[in-house]
């Protein structure tokens, strides 16, 4: 009797874990599906997938010092840009790879930077100037800064540096407007509105009926 009672309840335990087992289980897929299907970033070693190391190896190409190349890569929220900006000029232009790294570090767009000191200086026969770099980096416009000194240029006879004077002026102006009100007295500045803020008195209409004694 007492085996026919242990086997009535292990039967009984059984029953209920399948029938836990069968509730569960659509639960169990789901969580296990959301766990299969998060995204997992991919770290990875290969030259074109790492924008570090692209940038390292360009630069490094170019003969910037270890060191350098080092402080460069990893200080920069876009090392590819980065390096492609110094290679571009040091490739098109005459300018040297260390003066084009030290700028393409502080550019806001470096990919601009580079189009802007490019398009210069192949438009000149001067010397390589080393002054194109700041005046593209300076204006807030690089590319519209270079077709301002090119267009000039290709008009007017003068030095590239007398073009690049009178564009970056001309840039610098509208990026600071100054204000068209000026307070002449900068102390307490008084306040004079021009509608009348005098209470008008209250009058009884013609029709009111007077009052008593």
């Amino acid at each position: 009797m007492l085996g026919n009672k242990i086997t009535k309840t292990a039967r009984r335990e059984q029953s209920k874990f399948r029938i836990a087992m069968k509730v569960a289980a659509p639960a169990l897929a789901v969580g296990g599906c959301l766990v299969m299907n998060v995204p997992t970033m991919a770290v990875t070693g290969s030259y074109n997938a790492n924008d570090y190391r692209v940038c390292a190896g360009r630069l490094l190409a170019l003969n910037i010092s270890p060191e350098v190349v080092s402080q460069a890569c990893s200080s920069t929220l876009r090392p590819r840009d980065l390096s492609g900006c110094v290679a571009s000029i040091q490739k098109q232009t005459e300018l040297s790879a260390t003066d084009a790294l030290s700028t393409c570090r502080t550019a806001r767009r470096p990919s601009e930077l580079a189009t802007c000191v490019v398009g210069i200086s192949k438009s000149t026969k001067e010397p390589a100037n080393p002054a194109i770099l700041n005046y593209c980096n300076r204006s807030l416009l690089p590319i519209r800064f270079a077709q301002c000194v090119v267009g000039l240029r290709a008009e007017i006879d003068f030095p590239s540096a007398q073009a690049m004077d009178s564009c970056i002026d001309a840039s610098e102006r509208i990026g600071n407007l100054s204000p068209t009100f000026i307070p002449g007295n900068r102390g307490t500045v008084e306040f004079r509105p021009t509608f009348q803020t005098t209470p008008t008195p209250n009058t009884a209409p013609s029709n009111a009926i007077p009052a008593r004694d």
